[in-house]
């Protein structure tokens, strides 16, 4: 692997489209109820993805640290793991990308709460600070949430309801509680994603100390878990749709179809290492719900 090839692998590209995720949906949102802006829509994308990098840049690092990627770890060969990349490397692209970050998330903060109170604005500078925090926070130091357990309750905050809520009120300038039901849905799946990836490495995760969820419950309970997250991410999405009175909307719910049959792929996998691809599936039906909801809302 070389040098170029092992940044690429850091930057862990299949991640993105589930990052986006939410901001897609409630951007769409806000525009199907009659508030647009591209110059926000683009900075909120460009500081999701910022956000998102610096989480993986931090993960590669942590887990490195820690020992939890060795040989034994199922999943593919990291890039500081493998060596290719050093862990001082890696601090300073984790410090880089920690400042565009910020840079990017004030410009869309200084843009997007025009008119809006400046308790808003330093309400939104809170959660910017909160997300970089929480990105870095979740491999890296002593007390790691990662490996206490609050990795599943941190991506479904962050996101779902940050994603979601947290961009309408930059278009609309108000909030529209029943975001709450698709902001739901995007943090349910998420965390479906992340239940994966914590089945698939569940026995090293426990050998090395990192108590994620699926560790602290067990594989068996972790399928229930799963089965939990998928139908009622879709349940949430449903309703809301169906509240819209807006039929085109509907195709929203085709990449629903793939996730079920993929809970049967799950419920009958006896090997971790067969989770890995179904997280591909989950992540991209995710986006996949958002990009045609949003497409869905755009026509007619």
């Amino acid at each position: 692997m070389t040098k170029n090839q092992a940044w690429i692998k850091a930057l862990r590209l299949r991640t993105l489209p589930l990052s986006l995720s939410g901001i897609i949906l409630g951007s769409f949102i806000a525009k199907f109820n009659g508030h647009w802006s591209l110059e926000i829509f683009t900075l909120a994308m460009l500081t999701t993805i910022l956000f998102q990098i610096l989480s993986n840049f931090a993960n590669d690092l942590g887990d490195s640290l820690k020992g939890t990627d060795n040989s034994d770890r199922v999943g593919p060969l990291r890039s500081v793991q493998s060596g290719v990349i050093s862990a001082h490397e890696m601090k300073i692209a984790i410090l880089i990308t920690a400042l565009l970050s910020a840079i990017s998330a004030v410009s869309l903060i200084f843009i997007g709460t025009q008119n809006l109170p400046i308790s808003i604005l330093w309400l939104y500078v809170g959660l910017a600070i909160a997300s970089i925090i929480a990105a870095i926070t979740y491999t890296i130091g002593k007390k790691a949430y990662g490996y206490n357990g609050f990795g599943d309750i941190m991506v479904f905050l962050f996101f779902g309801y940050v994603s979601v809520l947290g961009v309408y009120p930059l278009f609309a300038k108000t909030i529209a509680w029943n975001l709450l039901l698709p902001a739901t849905c995007i943090g349910l799946l998420s965390t479906a994603v992340l239940n994966l990836n914590n089945m698939r490495d569940r026995l090293n995760d426990k050998n090395s100390g990192k108590k994620t969820f699926v560790v602290l419950i067990g594989g068996n309970a972790a399928k229930i878990y799963h089965a939990f997250l998928i139908i009622s991410g879709l349940i949430c999405h449903y309703i809301f749709i169906a509240q819209l009175k807006h039929p085109i909307a509907n195709i929203g719910l085709i990449p629903g179809l793939v996730l079920i049959i993929h809970l049967r792929k799950v419920m009958q996998t006896r090997d971790p290492k067969e989770f890995d691809p179904e997280l591909k599936k989950v992540a991209l039906a995710t986006f996949g719900i958002a990009v045609l909801t949003a497409i869905g809302l755009m026509i007619g």
